[in-house]
């Protein structure tokens, strides 16, 4: 049977008082809610360290442009030296480096490098790609040496012997010019004992090459027609195989560039092979050797990748292709990056691929330079 609910004027008054409290006890939950989810939305913007944006740090250990080694860096960033920035469109691995602080192992140059944790034969394969950008060279120099303004991006180094570098890829851009240089240097294994002749031979990519330098400590090259400017985006791919270094740089608007070397068969074994753009450059300081007859084909190699700033403060008067004699206010870090004394370089993506049989068995970090 159904029965009637019969509600009384003081039972409804009752009802509707009770319905109005109760949403006014929504409404604030919902603000609480609200407040809630806007702290949530903070807590979301939690560091983003380089290891999220190109996930390969496993197979690395980082110097910093202090001198100190952070060792594997996956969830670590230093806020002076390496972090990540976003441009707007994509997240960014940054790399900075003095033109003077405490330096690694033997070289004159600051860095913060990565240095590839395990060394492998150039007989067998190993592959590196980036797509970077150079955001900033040091503003100080000498224009007569060939290493100012300049800031090496990826390099093979070896792990053996005189552990000297088949490979650094440069960018270099003169104090007023809109655009730089892309080069590639190739250094002897320089053949005995004594390493003090080695010299490097540099190929252009884009722009200009080492070797062109300024007439005076003040006087600059005609700026590169075909450069690359600050701030504009190239990649490089670098793959040995079986003794063969092919490398290959892309960049939207600029031809794409391929090269290859032989890493296992010098051609500069003799001192009538050494190159002329070598003969005007290095054998007037005296590096004037030759190269051994099976260049790296014993020694273990290993990638770098980074900001490894060529530009130091030590006089030119000691070594006119590599002391730049450029501004370091004492070594003050902060005072060199106020006005522009340091070297910056972006990383959008890299990848690094070594074959098993390439890889040795004993772990290696770098030693010296």
């Amino acid at each position: 049977m159904n029965k009637k609910i019969i509600i009384s004027g003081a039972t409804f008054l009752f009802l509707s008082i009770s319905l109005i409290l109760t949403s006014c006890t929504n409404t604030a939950k919902k603000t609480n809610t609200s407040t809630s989810l806007s702290t949530s939305e903070v807590e979301v913007q939690k560091t983003v360290y380089a290891s999220d944006v190109i996930p390969f740090f496993d197979h690395w250990k980082l110097i910093l442009g202090d001198g100190s080694n952070a060792g594997v860096v996956n969830n670590f960033e230093n806020k002076d030296f390496f972090y990540t920035a976003n441009d707007g469109s994509n997240n960014w691995v940054v790399y900075k480096a003095p033109n003077s602080g405490d330096t690694h192992g033997t070289s004159n140059n600051t860095r913060t490098e990565l240095a590839q944790a395990k060394k492998w034969s150039p007989l067998t394969d190993a592959k590196l790609t980036a797509t970077l950008k150079v955001t900033n060279v040091s503003s100080t120099g000498d224009a007569r040496v060939a290493a100012s303004y300049s800031v090496v991006v990826g390099q093979i180094h070896s792990a053996d012997g005189h552990e000297n570098e088949p490979l650094k890829i440069f960018y270099k851009k003169f104090p007023g010019h809109t655009k730089g240089s892309i080069f590639w240097n190739y250094e002897i294994n320089t053949l005995g004992d004594d390493n003090s002749g080695r010299w490097d031979y540099s190929s252009a990519v884009w722009g200009n090459n080492f070797s062109v330098v300024g007439t005076d400590e003040n006087t600059y090259p005609e700026e590169p027609i075909d450069g690359i400017a600050l701030g504009e985006e190239f990649s490089y791919e670098i793959e040995v195989k079986d003794g063969i270094m092919n490398l290959k740089f892309i960049s939207e608007g600029h031809e794409t560039k391929s090269f290859t070397k032989n890493l296992i068969e010098s051609e500069y074994t003799t001192t009538t092979n050494i190159p002329k753009q070598t003969q005007n450059l290095f054998v007037p300081i005296g590096q004037d050797g030759v190269e051994r007859k099976n260049a790296y084909a014993s020694e273990g190699l290993f990638f770098k990748l980074g900001s490894y700033n060529q530009t130091n403060g030590k006089s030119p008067e000691v070594n006119k292709v590599w002391c730049s004699g450029a501004e370091t206010h004492g070594g003050d870090i902060q005072k060199q990056y106020e006005d522009g004394n340091y070297a910056e370089v972006w990383f959008k993506t890299a990848s690094i691929y070594v074959s098993d049989a390439a890889v040795s068995n004993d772990g290696y970090f770098i030693k010296n330079d």
